[in-house]
């Protein structure tokens, strides 16, 4: 699917939930690529949706803001039309909500499918990034250590995404991918996956999203850290995977994105290595055996050239961030 990007209409491309922190990334390295931006967001009326996205580079010249609501059918008409690739990032992140089928799985399954509908009616578009989690990929019941390898062809089930914290969520991202493949396969639509895990970096939005807390948390006073093993990932990497993907003919599938796997225990270490006088917490929250580890198969996302950002260089430039709009003290 070669693609001849000198023409305005071929780097015209769409980005949902524009606002967001992998989505503002996005924007931002497509708009230093050449291309037109149609980005949506929530509220055009929200200073905290659209101030930093009219601040980056090019944003004036190529970045034109559209308001959209996932659960409005034909809300992103308008902002995919003349588009020839659109990015579909929307898609609420709560660990805990009183009604996670309004709050969660309502907005990314159903806005998912009507963003693909969006999609379907718009023959300028020739390929959709769809970005996932690995939350869609590592719920499989199968039990986890150190050898297993986990790869693309682990998809999650419904039935293992319950009985743990976060559940709902883990469920609404399972549910929307197996939705969004069944609708692109049958509406011809060229979809492509991007399954991070939990992805850290400088912000670009004004507001911490839930993966920059886990580290502002770490580092912000806490005794305590969780009991929990995550793949973790440089932001600029992921937004750079999602570009590669759009760009690169022969991509295909799902692309998971992980640099390392590290229980918090490992995080911790590394932070007090980085940082001796920050007060990191020591203990764990509980005392049970510690999560395992595994490994993540990294050869799919080689095939897109991505080249990840060490972790240690990661938390370094997460954390410098931190410091740096004074949210912690050091």
């Amino acid at each position: 699917m070669a693609r001849d990007l000198d023409g305005d209409e071929e780097k015209r491309v769409c980005v949902t939930g524009a606002s967001g922190y992998i989505a503002s990334w996005i924007v931002k390295l497509l708009l230093h690529r050449g291309y037109v931006v149609h980005a949506t967001v929530r509220s055009l009326n929200d200073p905290e949706k659209t101030e930093h996205l009219h601040g980056l580079d090019g944003a004036k010249e190529r970045l034109h803001l559209f308001e959209a609501n996932l659960l409005e059918e034909g809300s992103f008409d308008s902002a995919v039309d003349g588009c020839c690739g659109v990015f579909h990032t929307a898609s609420p992140v709560l660990l805990e909500t009183s009604n996670p089928q309004a709050d969660l799985i309502d907005p990314a399954v159903n806005g998912t499918l009507n963003v693909l509908s969006s999609c379907a009616k718009a023959p300028s578009v020739n390929r959709v990034i769809f970005t996932s989690s690995t939350a869609a990929v590592l719920h499989t019941g199968r039990p986890v250590s150190l050898e297993t390898v986990i790869d693309e062809t682990w998809f999650s089930t419904p039935e293992a995404c319950k009985g743990f914290i976060g559940d709902s969520y883990v469920l609404s991202k399972t549910l929307a991918e197996i939705a969004a493949c069944k609708f692109c396969e049958e509406n011809g639509i060229d979809m492509i996956t991007i399954n991070p895990v939990v992805v850290i970096g400088p912000m670009l939005q004004p507001v911490i999203n839930w993966s920059s807390d886990l580290l502002f948390n770490l580092v912000n006073g806490k005794n305590t850290y969780l009991n929990a093993t995550f793949g973790w990932v440089h932001v600029k990497d992921v937004a750079e995977a999602h570009i590669r993907a759009f760009e690169i003919p022969s991509a295909n599938g799902r692309y998971i994105l992980s640099e390392t796997v590290a229980h918090f225990s490992q995080i911790v270490d590394i932070l007090q290595e980085l940082y001796p006088t920050l007060k990191l917490p020591h203990k764990c929250m509980d005392d049970q055996p510690f999560q395992p580890t595994y490994q993540i198969s990294k050869d799919k996302a080689r095939s897109l050239g991505i080249e990840y950002i060490p972790l240690r260089e990661t938390l370094k430039e997460a954390v410098d961030f931190l410091i740096e709009k004074k949210l912690i003290n050091v």
